[in-house]
């Protein structure tokens, strides 16, 4: 199975690279004739495949080989008490082949089954998971929950989705769950594996290429409106010229977005704060730019750097993802993906002023992430260029 998948997104990747190199290198060069293009495509593709998927395939099998030893493994978190999570525990443990799974410890959800607290070191109890999973290091969890606790297996795999883990559930969990899911047997421990797929990997190829060539054409192109709204920036008020700010990216990590400055120098000094419509703190030139959305376009350096992308949901601060998450778990699950310069969430809402209108907001983005393609962000896209033409951002 990992061979055959291996070598079906192997050939795709190639098919991708060799018309790339194409159309790049060789479709310029002088011919006798339009064979020799067949030709040069058929060579470059098998090439290409014979120097990267032999190795490849070698490799691959070494490391399975190390799981089934159980010389390597997944750090792997059990979530649940109970005899549930016991018969799991034994179920893949007894298995002659390795899975992968390096049982790190469990933590609890009401009582402790004293069988498993004899095989597994006790990490603490659910309340306290984020920081469990970010102490251990956890890769992935497996959760063991009476079918009945149908609300709770949600909150569950909503606080942990957005970040890089591995979810898997018992099988009677299987028509509980909202979303894309598949079967998976681990050589005999069968479990549900949530998919967190969310687009063909061939399609987040051609994201990133549409993010670095975009944006690159974007900064060569508005040079002159840089310098403009630079000087501008700099004589509407003292300070810098951009605003530089920690906010949360992918899988939760985080990174420092740049914009050009909108409001007035220290306009924070009392704490975090969302701006409002009539926000004193704004300048008069930055009132300018949120309209037609100009203080964003120093972030597509943010993408060149794959920090962010052209589209996806828009960064938060963590002093307001807390916020968010402590009335709607499901936020989290918008740091699956990079966030983006413009989202469909801006587009349909805009800028949020407050804790209940970021969530309001979150519907949509939860929405796009749900049938994110190409197609939905080249349309959100331009929605966003009408949007800056018509100087209607809210």
């Amino acid at each position: 199975m990992y061979f055959m998948k291996i070598i079906s997104l192997s050939i795709r990747s190639f098919l991708l690279g060799t018309l790339v190199i194409f159309f790049l290198v060789i479709l310029d060069d002088e011919i006798v004739n339009y064979n020799s293009y067949y030709t040069l495509l058929g060579a470059s593709f098998f090439i290409h495949l014979s120097i990267t998927l032999i190795p490849r395939l070698i490799l691959t099998n070494y490391l399975v080989k190390q799981i089934h030893r159980g010389k390597t493994g997944f750090r792997t978190l059990l979530i649940g008490g109970s005899s549930n999570a016991v018969d799991v525990l034994k179920e893949i443990t007894s298995l002659p082949k390795g899975t992968g799974n390096d049982f790190i410890g469990f933590v609890n959800l009401n009582g402790i089954d004293k069988d498993l607290e004899s095989e597994l070191p006790y990490l603490g109890h659910v309340n306290d998971l984020e920081s469990v999973l970010d102490e251990h290091n956890v890769e992935e969890v497996i959760i063991a929950l009476d079918s009945t606790e149908h609300e709770r297996l949600r909150q569950l795999i909503s606080r942990i989705q957005g970040r890089d883990i591995k979810i898997k559930i018992i099988p009677d969990m299987f028509d509980l769950l909202s979303g894309s899911v598949k079967m998976t047997n681990s050589f005999g421990a069968i479990l549900i594996e949530v998919n967190d797929e969310i687009m063909p990997f061939w399609q987040f190829v051609v994201k990133r290429l549409m993010d670095l060539t975009l944006s690159t054409l974007a900064i060569l192109t508005l040079i002159p409106v840089y310098i403009t709204l630079a000087i501008l920036v700099k004589t509407s008020s003292k300070g810098p010229v951009f605003f530089l700010q920690e906010r949360i990216g992918k899988y939760g990590k985080p990174f420092r977005i740049i914009k050009f400055r909108t409001m007035y120098q220290d306009a924070e000094k009392s704490g975090p704060q969302l701006s409002s419509s009539n926000d004193l703190r704004i300048t008069n030139i930055g009132r300018f730019m949120r309209k037609v959305r100009l203080d964003e376009i120093p972030q597509f350096w943010n993408v060149i750097r794959g920090e962010m992308s052209l589209v996806g949901p828009r960064p938060e601060r963590r002093f307001f993802i807390d916020k968010i998450a402590e009335k709607e778990p499901q936020f989290l699950q918008l740091t699956k993906v990079k966030p983006g310069i413009t989202s469909w969430g801006q587009v349909k809402f805009g800028y949020a002023e407050n804790v209940e209108e970021m969530i309001m907001r979150m519907k949509y983005d939860l929405l796009y992430l749900k049938n994110m393609s190409i197609a939905i962000d080249l349309k959100i896209m331009l929605y966003t260029v009408i949007i800056v033409l018509k100087g209607s951002g809210k």
